[in-house]
């Protein structure tokens, strides 16, 4: 069974890898979102991210984990 899809409203500007990571409650601090990122598991849409300021749009897919959010 998987876990379902988180929906998160971003708006036509976008947001950043690491700023979205925290508001989603993903990772609880910047510390935590540079140790997600370094680790490899992070992904955008299917592949590793690294970058903490990777800009995102709307209709992005990011997992962590087994946590899945798209972003509207």
């Amino acid at each position: 069974m998987t876990n379902p899809t988180t929906e998160i409203e971003i708006g036509p500007k976008g947001i950043r890898l690491g700023q979205l990571l925290k508001w989603a409650g993903l990772a609880p601090s910047g510390g935590a979102v540079k140790e997600l990122l370094e680790s490899g598991t992070v992904l955008v849409n299917g592949t590793a991210e690294t970058r903490r300021g990777a800009q995102l749009k709307p209709g992005d897919v990011v997992t962590c984990g087994a946590e899945v959010v798209r972003l509207r």
